[in-house]
C-alpha cells in the first residue's frame, strides 16, 4: 500500500497547504501586474484640469 498525503501529521499538512496557498497568491499577483495596463488616461487628464483651474473664478457663458 503506497502511502499518501492524507497520512502525514497535521503539522505537515499545514504546512504544505500554507506553502500552497503563497505560492498561489504570488502567481495571481505577478499575473495581474504582468498584465498589459489600458491606456486610459481620462482620469488623470480630469484630474489635472481640476488643477489648473482650481481657484479661477468659473468661465462666463
Amino acid at each position: 500500500m503506497s502511502s499518501s498525503f492524507h497520512n502525514a501529521d497535521k503539522q505537515t499538512h499545514r504546512r504544505v497547504m500554507i506553502v500552497g496557498g503563497l505560492f498561489c497568491a504570488a502567481f495571481v499577483l505577478i499575473s495581474f501586474f504582468a498584465r498589459e495596463q489600458p491606456d486610459n488616461t481620462y482620469a488623470l487628464q480630469k484630474a489635472d484640469r481640476m488643477v489648473r483651474t482650481a481657484g479661477s473664478p468659473p468661465p462666463v457663458k
